[in-house]
């Protein structure tokens, strides 16, 4: 469920653009996603923080960007600067993960996730070296679909494309840590 919940502004997103078309003119569509994604990613937070008083840094730091960037394509009229945003938000998954194993010998993946599996040191440090290399990948792929392919292309790559090679990437490593995974009784 709570995947379902992340992905509600890029949901609102997707539909937004696929949608506007009937009510205005195609040019604009993406103008109207940017202004929805900022106010559903606004309104996470808010169902997040009076849901349970806390609100995961994650998601603070994607609302800044989606703020600071949606923000900057309003204003400034530039489809462009939203289209940064999920390579610049990847980015910033891949360096905090590599800085936080780096520089404070604290691995983020085990932190997570070490209440339903439990692993050596080396595992831990392979399956948090391979979101750093996934997270930075993904950012690399997302300027590449931006840069040189249609924005209607580049909003079904966002919806589908980035969906699909997350799945593919949590199952590869599924099956690979599967024999760590700890059996609830």
């Amino acid at each position: 469920m709570k995947f379902l919940f992340d992905l509600f502004p890029v949901i609102l997103f997707f539909g937004t653009y696929q949608i506007f078309p009937f009510f205005g003119p195609r040019a604009d569509a993406m103008y109207y996603a940017t202004g929805v994604v900022i106010a559903a990613t606004f309104f996470q937070i808010v169902w997040v923080y009076f849901r349970h008083r806390k609100v995961d840094v994650m998601l603070w730091l994607s609302f800044g960007i989606v703020l600071l960037l949606g923000g900057a394509t309003l204003f400034l009229h530039d489809k462009t600067y939203i289209m940064w945003k999920p390579s610049i938000l990847y980015w910033c998954f891949s360096a905090v993960l590599f800085v936080s194993a780096t520089f404070f010998d604290r691995n983020l993946i085990q932190a997570m996730m070490q209440k339903q599996m439990s692993a050596p040191k080396p595992i831990w440090d392979r399956l948090n070296l391979s979101w750093i290399v996934f997270f930075a990948l993904m950012g690399c792929a997302n300027l590449y679909v931006a840069r040189h392919y249609s924005e209607s292309t580049w909003v079904n790559f966002k919806m589908f494309g980035t969906l699909g090679l997350m799945l593919v990437f949590v199952l590869a490593q599924s099956a690979m840590l599967s024999k760590y995974i700890e059996e609830k009784e």
